[in-house]
């Protein structure tokens, strides 16, 4: 994906708790330029109060939407009608959308036939058809760093939240290697994690924990790792096949 991506950051304040807008914001960064950053929801609400103290330090523009109807958010609506008000003025490239609601399916899906690339970030609780109608879908709870005052206790909880590696997950890796592998079955490890992003959006190596996808491949026993000079310039590249 480019990294020269300007993107309209769009955040449901009603469906994203504010502890993660630091480490939300940096993530972003890796992808793109965030050149318009709004957040949506009803400022009279006592539950947004928290979104006020961040909203100036990291220079994002509140949304103001009044609950016109009882049990009804208005907030899925006034982000929809901007995100497209921003789509047709031509000045953005990519959008992430911010919210664990499944009311933005179509939005990311409407975008993404416009060319637009999307990122979606939302909470584990995210139903699917969001997730998989994003090119790429981050967890919010694996950018939130563990803080060094913490208890052992809630390091530990932490710990047992992180996904396992499943058979189904060591078939997806396997089975993405045979597509891309050469004729003595290596595959490239960038095209192999590009790969495995067009096949599950939310393929996160940190979802396992680890930081990268390359530990990752080295912590499973089906797969065996051989690092090349890159013939294009400095460094070494990561091929894998399978030993299965």
């Amino acid at each position: 994906m480019e990294k020269d991506l300007n993107l309209a950051v769009l955040i449901d304040g009603d469906n994203i708790p504010s502890k993660y807008v630091k480490e939300m914001l940096e993530e972003i960064a890796k992808y793109g330029n965030p050149s318009i950053k709004r957040i949506y929801g009803d400022w009279t609400k006592p539950s947004l109060v928290k979104w006020k103290d961040v909203l100036l330090k990291n220079a994002i523009t509140p949304i103001q939407q009044y609950g016109y109807t009882t049990g009804k958010n208005s907030t899925d609506s006034a982000m929809i009608i901007d995100a497209m008000d921003i789509l047709y003025s031509g000045k953005v490239n990519g959008f992430s959308l911010v919210s664990s609601d499944s009311d933005f399916t179509r939005l990311a899906i409407r975008l993404r036939e416009a060319g637009m690339t999307v990122f979606g970030i939302g909470e584990r609780k995210t139903p699917d058809p969001f997730i998989v109608s994003c090119d790429k879908f981050i967890y919010l709870e694996i950018l939130h760093k563990t803080s060094t005052e913490e208890s052992q206790s809630t390091k530990k909880d932490k710990i047992s939240a992180v996904d396992k590696i499943t058979p189904k997950v060591i078939q997806l890796i396997l089975s993405t290697i045979a597509d891309l592998e050469d004729e003595d079955g290596w595959a490239f490890l960038g095209e192999v994690g590009a790969l495995l992003q067009k096949k599950q959006p939310n393929f996160d190596a940190r979802n396992f924990g680890f930081r990268k996808l390359t530990p990752l491949v080295k912590s499973m026993s089906q797969i065996e790792i051989e690092s090349r000079k890159n013939p294009k310039g400095n460094g070494n590249l990561i091929y894998i096949r399978s030993t299965a």
